[in-house]
Parts: C-alpha cells; structure tokens; sequence
C-alpha cells in the first residue's frame, strides 16, 4: 500500500478528520519550503499539498496568484518543486506530499518523465485542476505506475452523470470545491456544502476533503463536521507571504496550523 493510502486508512480507523494545508513551493523563499513543510507535519498536518508554480492559475485567487508570480520570480520551477520533495523526504518518510497545479508544467516535462521524477522524488499524488475527467486515462495510468494517486476535483455545479464518474474514478480522495469560485473566497454556506457533502460522501469510494474558502479553525471545524478532511490554502499563504527568512516561515506555519489541528481533533471527541 502507499504511503497516501497508509495515512487514509490510519485516518479512518481513528475516526479522525484530515487536515490538508496547501502551500506554494518558494514561497515566500526557496530555502523555506523545506522547513515549512516540516513544520506543518510537526503541527499536525495529514498531508501536505505543494503548489507548482504556474504562470496561470485560473482557478487560484489572488493570494495564491501572487505568491506563484512571487515563486516563479526566485526560480522555483518544477525542478524546485521535486527537489524540495526530495530534501523533505530525508526528514520525514511517512506524511504524504501531493502536488498541486496545472497541466501545463506536465505537458512540458512529459507525462512519464514526471510521474517518474515525482514519484523518484517521494511524491504520492498529483491534482491536476485543468485535467477533464473524460482525458484523465492516460495520466491515471502513468502516475500509478509510478504509485501516484491521480486526485480529482468536485464542484459545487459538477452534474450528476459527471460526479458518478469522478467518484468511479476516484483516487486517493476527492477535493470538493467548498463554493463557485476561485481559491480564497470570503464566505461559506455550511448547510448547503454539508447537503453536497453528504450526497458526495455516498456516491464515493474514497476519503471527501473540502477546502476553498476555509481559513480558521471555525471555518475548518464547520465544513470538517460533514467532510473527511478539510484543505486550507490562501489564508495559509497569506500568513506566511511576509515572512522575512525560512525559520519565521516555519515558525509562521506551525503558529497557523495548530489552531485548526486543535480545532478538528476537539469536535471529534
């Protein structure tokens, strides 16, 4: 089994509710995505999600905008990204590390080159926002020759024959897009996300993770009550985007996380 699978698995044993933070790899410095990533495992992080800087990132807001425009700027390319895994993994060989981003860098590098160097690297999943469901063959196949699971995304307007076919294919878990929006939105309607949650959470085989627009540990509290995990990314970011060195950037991000790890384990009791 995968390291991915491990960790779901221990989660749904316990009862307990995932805590996903994404962040975006060199940001806000390329010598602290290494110590931040760290730090959130030691905060209590499930998994880790690592933003690949894109110069394009349609269904990110403005934070998360600027801090790929901020990254890409020091250099981190996908290089970056995959290295930072690497030097991750010498430190911590069990919490997983999914890559978010676009298919673009993808295509670049080549469908099996970077299933290979992820997987090299001790990736464990990719999420990839722009790849329909209807194309995703032949990445699946590729990714999970190289033990990646292929992580789907699930919207709040994805149709019923379309979200039946998701869920079949589901791997790892779902991301269920928490509002109609980019990242970062400003208000959540917990009753309707809860009906959409637990209609989702019977249709999939998989673990249900929710996040756009959650960024406290109430606001993680509240979706987690109807989700199997929660994911918080922009007000992550922005927490740490005026960080002046590494050490603060990690201080800064466990300082974030613990609140919302206390948070979920304290409404799971």
């Amino acid at each position: 089994m995968t390291r991915l699978g491990h960790r779901l698995d221990a989660l749904r044993a316990s009862s307990r509710k995932a805590l996903v933070p994404f962040i975006t790899a060199g940001d806000p410095a390329l010598d602290a995505t290494v110590p931040i990533m760290h730090a959130l495992a030691e905060a209590g992080a499930d998994v880790i999600e690592l933003g690949v800087p894109f110069s394009d990132p349609m269904a990110d807001g403005p934070v998360i905008q600027r801090s790929s425009e901020r990254a890409l700027a020091r250099g981190a390319g996908l290089r970056h990204v995959l290295d930072s895994v690497r030097r991750f993994r010498t430190g911590d060989p069990k919490t997983p590390v999914v890559l978010m981003g676009y298919l673009n860098p993808v295509e670049i590098h080549g469908v099996d080159a970077f299933a290979a160097d992820a997987g090299d690297a001790g990736v464990d999943g990719v999420l990839l926002v722009d790849l329909p469901p209807e194309e995703a063959g032949a990445y699946s196949a590729a990714f999970a020759a190289r033990g990646l699971a292929l992580i789907s995304l699930v919207a709040p307007t994805t149709p019923q024959p379309r979200l039946e076919r998701l869920c079949a294919q589901a791997e790892g878990y779902l991301y269920y897009v928490s509002h109609v929006g980019v990242t970062g939105a400003a208000q959540l309607d917990i009753a309707r996300i809860g009906e959409q949650l637990a209609h989702l959470r019977q249709c999939s085989r998989v673990p249900v993770f929710a996040g756009f627009g959650i960024r406290d540990a109430d606001s993680a509290a509240a979706v987690a009550a109807h989700a199997d995990g929660v994911v918080v990314g922009s007000a992550l970011v922005s927490a740490l985007a005026d960080a002046q060195d590494a050490m603060t950037a990690a201080e800064l991000a466990g300082e974030f996380l613990r609140p919302l790890r206390a948070a979920l384990d304290a409404a799971a009791r």
